[in-house]
């Protein structure tokens, strides 16, 4: 059950209640006013509305503006109608309004709707018709006015704690069934599949051809899926994005002929931004296997630089000489410039080339970061 609920529904009995008291109040002094038919009208008016939204202002998905709206020109009207409806002589003896107390139901209103602030403005709105069209600025007046406007804020204050005390808690609930899932998972796939791929790494290790290709594919997924089953919950940047570590991500690519270096802290970026880094990596390693070789090792550089993150893949295959990648793209091989550049050009970051016949090709991976912010604390 929502905590706000209550509050609610507190207000929602509060408003039949003060109802239930100014209809008392002016049946004990309607003998006593100028136009007692005046106020008996206006009572059986509040008591038709009262009666017809308390259901509304018991929830607060059901009260609306336009409603509260029309509850403060209720309240508005009976403070203004008071000074008619009342004599001079009752109103210097400060005899209550019409509404009395009732109208401290529109504020609460107005404070579970909108909080402390909404609260304060309806309660000036009320506290200037008082003033104005009913007695004066007295000391009374003046003193009820200070009191409802500390009431209003004071209940708009707490329903505005209670709202975020409730996305905290509905936020770690989320949290936690995420998290026995996730447990749930992995012991379901560690059950399964990573013993059938282990099993599979082992039993074709000494193979040879496409069995010990096929073992060291068995092996690279086990680890890949095993750092996917054990890796913590992400966490959020400051605008409340969630963010990846990118050792993480790059870790799954690592392997018995792919190593990885990296920081020894986390090296977060948005989400988003991480994953295409990843995949840009991910197909920079696809291009060592199809022209250097299975048997090819590359090595992966991850630097973590206040103003922006570098990746550095390199590898020991035979290079390509100069101006080769131009040739491919108008030979309209479009791989390294959609795969690689392109997901980085659309990040706002690099990729640069770097090979020599017979040593090699190095891959420069640099993406800025946004606002220039360190790594760990991104």
């Amino acid at each position: 059950m929502s905590v706000e609920l209550p509050l609610w529904r507190a207000i929602s009995w509060y408003r039949l209640l003060a109802l239930a008291y100014a209809l008392l109040r002016f049946d004990l002094a309607y003998l006593h006013v100028r136009h007692p038919v005046a106020g008996w009208i206006y009572l059986g008016a509040l008591v038709l509305w009262t009666l017809a939204t308390s259901r509304a202002f018991g929830n607060p998905t059901r009260c609306s503006w336009p409603m509260l709206g029309v509850d403060l020109a209720m309240t508005v009207t009976g403070v203004l109608l008071s000074g008619y409806v009342d004599t001079p002589q009752r109103i210097a003896a400060n005899a209550v309004t019409l509404p009395t107390i009732w109208a401290a139901g529109t504020v609460l209103g107005f404070a579970g709707r909108g909080g402390w602030r909404f609260a304060a403005l309806a309660g000036l709105v009320i506290a200037a018709a008082n003033i104005v069209g009913h007695g004066g600025p007295t000391l009374d007046n003046v003193h009820n006015c200070v009191v409802l406007l500390v009431v209003g804020c004071a209940i708009g204050y707490v329903i505005e704690l209670a709202r975020a005390s409730e996305a905290t808690l509905s936020k770690a609930l989320r949290l936690e069934a995420a998290t026995r899932e996730r447990e749930r998972l992995a012991r379901d796939i560690h059950d399964g599949v990573l013993q059938v791929l282990a099993l599979m790494h082992r039993q074709g290790g000494g193979s040879e051809g496409e069995l010990a290709r096929l073992a060291a594919l068995a092996g690279e997924q086990e680890r890949a899926l095993r750092a996917l089953v054990t890796g913590a919950p992400q966490p959020v940047g400051r605008d409340g994005a969630e963010q990846h570590d990118l050792r993480e991500l790059l870790g799954r690519h690592a392997g018995e002929r792919i190593t990885l270096a990296a920081p020894g802290t986390a090296v977060l970026l948005p989400a988003a931004a991480a994953e295409q880094l990843a995949a840009a990596v991910g197909a920079a390693l696809d291009n060592v296997r199809q022209h250097a070789g299975e048997r090819a090792r590359a090595w992966i550089l991850l630097e973590d630089e206040p103003a922006a993150v570098t990746v550095s893949i390199r590898d020991d295959g035979p290079g390509f000489p100069a101006g080769r990648l131009a040739e491919a793209r108008r030979d309209g091989r479009l791989g390294v410039a959609q795969s690689i550049s392109g997901r980085l050009a659309d990040l706002g970051g690099t990729a640069e080339f770097h090979s020599v016949p017979g040593e090699g090709v190095e891959v420069e991976l640099r993406l800025p970061r946004q606002g220039g912010g360190s790594g760990a604390g991104s």
